[in-house]
Protein backbone atom coordinates (compact mmCIF):
# COMPACT_ATOMS: atom_id res chain seq x y z
CA UNK A 1 0.00 0.00 0.00
CA UNK A 2 1.15 3.29 -1.04
CA UNK A 3 1.05 6.83 0.73
CA UNK A 4 2.77 9.72 1.60
CA UNK A 5 5.32 10.07 4.62
CA UNK A 6 2.99 12.63 6.54
CA UNK A 7 -0.03 10.42 6.53
CA UNK A 8 2.32 7.93 8.50
CA UNK A 9 1.78 6.98 12.35
CA UNK A 10 3.90 6.53 15.11
CA UNK A 11 6.64 3.54 14.46
CA UNK A 12 4.99 2.94 11.13
CA UNK A 13 7.98 1.81 8.36
CA UNK A 14 8.07 1.97 4.56
CA UNK A 15 10.23 2.11 1.56
CA UNK A 16 10.84 5.39 -0.44
CA UNK A 17 9.60 4.97 -3.77
CA UNK A 18 9.77 8.44 -5.42
CA UNK A 19 9.90 12.11 -4.50
CA UNK A 20 7.59 13.89 -5.80
CA UNK A 21 7.77 18.12 -6.36
CA UNK A 22 10.69 20.09 -7.94
CA UNK A 23 13.66 22.26 -7.74
CA UNK A 24 15.14 23.53 -4.44
CA UNK A 25 12.88 21.33 -1.95
CA UNK A 26 13.49 18.33 -3.75
CA UNK A 27 17.31 18.63 -3.94
CA UNK A 28 17.29 19.88 -0.25
CA UNK A 29 15.54 16.08 0.60
CA UNK A 30 17.97 14.23 -1.68
CA UNK A 31 20.82 16.01 0.41
CA UNK A 32 19.56 14.75 3.34
CA UNK A 33 19.42 10.81 2.50
CA UNK A 34 15.74 11.21 1.30
CA UNK A 35 15.96 8.79 -1.61
CA UNK A 36 13.80 6.52 -3.62
CA UNK A 37 15.09 2.38 -1.35
CA UNK A 38 15.78 3.93 1.36
CA UNK A 39 14.08 2.43 4.13
CA UNK A 40 12.12 4.90 7.00
CA UNK A 41 10.89 5.11 10.48
CA UNK A 42 8.26 7.43 11.91
CA UNK A 43 9.76 8.01 15.22
CA UNK A 44 7.81 11.06 16.51
CA UNK A 45 5.38 13.81 15.76
CA UNK A 46 4.86 17.22 17.25
CA UNK A 47 1.26 18.18 18.42
CA UNK A 48 0.24 19.41 15.17
CA UNK A 49 2.18 17.04 13.06
CA UNK A 50 4.75 19.46 11.95
CA UNK A 51 7.94 18.68 12.40
CA UNK A 52 8.01 14.48 12.31
CA UNK A 53 11.19 12.98 13.05
CA UNK A 54 12.04 9.94 11.31
CA UNK A 55 14.80 7.39 11.18
CA UNK A 56 16.60 6.91 8.13
CA UNK A 57 19.63 5.65 6.90
CA UNK A 58 20.88 5.20 10.58
CA UNK A 59 20.19 8.79 11.92
CA UNK A 60 17.46 11.07 13.16
CA UNK A 61 15.99 13.60 10.86
CA UNK A 62 13.64 16.09 11.43
CA UNK A 63 10.91 16.99 8.28
CA UNK A 64 8.51 19.17 7.84
CA UNK A 65 5.01 18.30 7.29
CA UNK A 66 5.53 20.24 3.41
CA UNK A 67 8.51 18.15 3.18
CA UNK A 68 7.15 15.01 4.07
CA UNK A 69 4.13 15.42 1.81
CA UNK A 70 6.46 15.45 -1.30
CA UNK A 71 8.12 11.35 0.03
CA UNK A 72 5.65 8.69 -1.53
CA UNK A 73 5.97 5.21 0.73
CA UNK A 74 5.09 1.86 0.47
CA UNK A 75 4.45 0.42 3.84
CA UNK A 76 5.82 -2.46 5.03
CA UNK A 77 5.25 -4.75 8.32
Amino acid sequence: MQKKLSEFSLNEKGIIKAISGEGKIRRRLFDMGVTPGAEVTLRKKAPLGDPMEITIRGYELSLRKVEADLVIMEVTD
